[in-house]
């Protein structure tokens, strides 16, 4: 019984830390979208960087803790996490301005919402 109340517990645990993924990763791409470029990586500009290097960190942060949870709970890696990452880093010429890009990782969310 103890071992299912911690599981119980820990289950609950991932589905706030999860929702406080999507909350910080939403705030992040409005002001994106609303023209703070740098989220996404496309550049070089190290100013760019250090304003969004906080918000990477603790949206890296927050999807270990997913992972590990889920790790534990026998449940698939964080998808959403997997997903933004590969979206990040240098982009081909001719692809989307960040904030365009931001705006479409909205939409996508927009749709999902759980």
């Amino acid at each position: 019984m103890a071992r299912a109340e911690r599981l119980a517990q820990l289950d609950e645990r991932r589905i706030e830390i999860e929702v406080e993924y999507r909350q910080l990763l939403v705030a992040a791409l409005e002001r994106c979208a609303a023209g703070k470029w740098g989220l996404f990586g496309h550049g070089k500009d190290r100013q760019m960087i250090a304003l969004w290097a906080p918000t990477i960190e603790e949206l890296n942060d927050l999807a270990d803790q997913i992972d590990e949870a889920r790790d534990r709970l026998g449940l698939p890696i964080f998808d959403l996490h997997a997903e933004f990452l590969a979206s990040r880093g240098r982009a081909d010429p001719s692809a989307v301005g960040e904030p365009k890009q931001a705006k479409a990782w909205l939409a996508k969310l927009a749709l999902s919402q759980p």
